[in-house]
Parts: structure tokens; sequence; C-alpha cells
């Protein structure tokens, strides 16, 4: 195979450089700046898809890659930001001068969404319905609603929503949804067009109408309206459409 042939390849490759920078700014607590290599990540992720469409090369490496470097940005990532959250609220409750052993402890429980991501790629992989819709929650979709609740926290003035991402039992029992619904047999639709006819691709205009509308609005706080928009209307299309 030529050198141009492997564009695909080195574009996935970029997503798991931008997950790697990521990991390394979530760990810092730069929970802005590792957002920004998430979104760069997913960015790449989309487009080495459309290339290797474009170019009509496909195969089981960039497959693989694929899922290798979706694990870091999508998996890796919002189960380190995930433990970074529950840390930093352990500490401002002031329970670590009482109980200093959960400085770890009940951090860890962040990282059952890195778990949860790798047993959906792992089963994205196996799984010939996945072409043209997904069974069970993208793992990217997952990692932006992950990455988004600390810029929330630090840029909303809405007192119930910082106060619900300052709640330990919120975040865990958001950790458990979020894994679950990455595995659950449940379709969502695609974004991918195969042709763009409003009859037959108006739940994704007016999905993607709805998400600009909110990001203009609400800003950082749109990002997990989104998603459940998606599930949402994803769930409405398949029983009543």
């Amino acid at each position: 195979m030529s050198l141009g042939k492997h564009i695909p390849n080195y574009i996935t490759l970029g997503n798991l450089f931008a997950g790697s920078v990521a990991v390394i700014f979530a760990v810092e607590g730069d929970f802005k700046t590792a957002a920004i290599f998430v979104l760069i990540g997913i960015i790449f992720d989309f487009f080495d898809g459309f290339t290797a469409r474009l170019m009509g090369v496909t195969g089981e490496l960039g497959k693989q890659l694929d899922s290798l470097a979706d694990m870091v940005t999508s998996g890796v990532v919002p189960g380190v930001v995930m433990f970074k959250l529950i840390q930093s609220n352990l500490i401002a409750d002031n329970l670590l001068e009482v109980k200093a052993n959960q400085i770890l402890d009940v951090p860890l429980i962040g990282l059952i969404l890195t778990m949860a991501a790798c047993l959906r790629l792992a089963r994205f992989n196996l799984d010939t319905r996945q072409t043209d819709s997904f069974i069970g929650l993208p793992t990217p979709a997952m990692s932006l609603f992950v990455i988004s609740l600390p810029l929330i926290q630090m840029n909303t003035d809405i007192v119930f929503v910082k106060d619900l991402i300052s709640n330990n039992y919120f975040l865990i029992a958001l950790t458990w949804v979020l894994s679950f619904l990455m595995n659950a047999e449940m379709p969502l639709f695609s974004l991918k067009f195969k042709e763009y006819s409003l009859k037959n691709n108006y739940i994704k205009y007016f999905f993607l109408l709805a998400s600009v509308l909110l990001l203009v609005t609400l800003n950082f706080l749109a990002v997990p309206l989104i998603i459940m928009l998606y599930i949402l209307l994803s769930i409405i299309k398949n029983r009543f459409l």
C-alpha cells in the first residue's frame, strides 16, 4: 500500500496524540485545555473515517487503530476527569481530614467509565450491526458529556447546577448511568448522511439545529443537554417513526 493510502491512519494517530495530551492536562486539573484536546481528537476521529471513505481505503488496521485511539481520548480522559471531580469534592467537603484513605478509594469509581468505554469499543469492533447507526451511546458523546462538567461548574451562575456537580452521589450515579448507556442494546441514530433530503433526514436536521441553538444560548451547559436530546430523539425515532 502506498504512503498516501495511510493518510486516514495518520489522522487516527492525531486523535491518539490529542487524547494523550488531554490526559496530561486532565491529571493536572487543567480541564479547559483537556477539553480542547478532546475536541481536537474527536474531530480527527470524524475525519479519519471520512478520509478513508473518500479515498476508498478500508482495512482491519484502520479499524483497530481507531478504537485504540478512541480508548485514550474517549475512555481514559473522561475517567480521569471524573476521578478528579470526585476527589476535589471530597477535599472541598473536608472529608479527607477524617477519612484520608478516601483520597483514592472513592474517586477511583470514576475509572469505571474507562472500563465501560473499553468494553463498548471492543464490542463495536465485533458488532456488524453498527454500520449506519449505533448500539449504545458512542464513547465520544460520553467523553464530551463528562469533560463538560468541570467547565459548567466553573462558568455557570445556576446554583442548582453547581451544587449538582459538587455532589459526589450525583457524579457516582452519573458514572454508572453513562457506563450502562454505552453498553446498552439501545439503537441510536448516526449523523452520517447517505443523502441530504429533508424527508429522510429530518430527525438529524432537527437535532443539528437544536444543538446549535443550545450551544449559542447555554454555552458549556448545552453539551450534556445535547447528548440527552440525542438519546431522547433516538428513542422517539425507534419507537414512533
